[in-house]
């Protein structure tokens, strides 16, 4: 019981709807780009290992905070499970992940660590109380399809399309995932670019950011049919973001953000 517990506890202190939404991105985007099964899933499993690191070591940075404010659903802030274990696998997760980072090849690794995961690392430990919270986002989101196509047998640098098109889905991601968390974070201290632009304008500038996305993503490999459904598709989201009341412009916002994944995934 008691096991059952902590691994509760660790499944809910890595962040996992963010871990997850990157993790199966980084498989799509594996497959699109035409990666061997094993292939495909040694570079997923590298990015899952960082992702859960920089989601344990968010808990652990904002253990303090999370108490301060009574975060009931932050399991280390709760008690649920121990700071040390989520020390030990956090520490674990990230060795895993140089292993299996280095094991995609030397480019693939490199820029996976130094620029995917260190962004994380450093989005936790001090940029998340910057006005350049948004940078980390923006340089790890566009990383990504490196660590994907340079993990290929013949390695490859992605289309800057794809790169620009990712950079902007994480800086739409980041100020999506702040809103909820507004007034709590402002409360013990943390004054990210979301916090000092506010609520209001942060609710029209994700979804304005993540459909500059799909402009990128329609235009960038030409413009087509395809490209033309979904941007006057997230054309009709982003007004829907921007007039609509209630829980409605944060669903259209990410239905924007869903458009923009299917659009790198089909389109790079």
């Amino acid at each position: 019981m008691a096991a059952t517990r902590v691994l509760r506890g660790l499944a809910l202190a890595c962040h996992p709807g963010p871990t997850a939404a990157v993790t199966v991105l980084t498989a799509l985007l594996a497959w699109s780009a035409g990666h061997s099964v094993g292939r495909g899933l040694l570079v997923t499993a590298a990015v899952l290992t960082g992702q859960l690191s920089i989601g344990w070591s968010n808990d652990l940075v904002d253990a303090r905070r999370d108490r301060a404010v009574g975060r009931a659903d932050k399991p280390v802030a709760t008690g649920v499970v121990s700071e040390h274990v989520v020390r030990l696998a956090c520490g674990a997760a990230l060795v895993a992940c140089v292993g299996l980072s280095l094991a995609c090849g030397l480019a693939s690794g490199l820029v996976h660590l130094l620029l995917g995961v260190a962004s994380g690392w450093a989005y936790n430990l001090w940029f998340k109380r910057s006005v350049l919270s948004p940078l980390p986002y923006a340089v790890a989101f566009g990383a990504l399809p490196a660590v994907v196509t340079l993990a290929l047998p013949s390695p490859a640098l992605p289309f800057g399309w794809v790169v620009a098109t990712g950079a902007l889905l994480g800086v739409g991601a980041h100020l999506l995932n702040a809103l909820p968390d507004l007034a709590d974070d402002e409360a013990t201290g943390v004054r990210a670019l979301p916090h000092r632009l506010g609520a209001g304008v942060v609710r029209w500038l994700a979804p304005t950011v993540l459909l500059a996305g799909t402009v990128v993503a329609a235009y960038g490999p030409g413009i087509d049919a395809a490209g033309w459904v979904l941007l006057g598709a997230c054309v009709v989201l982003a007004g829907v973001a921007v007039l609509a009341r209630g829980r409605l412009p944060f669903v259209a916002a990410v239905l924007i953000a869903l458009a923009n994944v299917v659009a790198l995934v089909a389109r790079s």
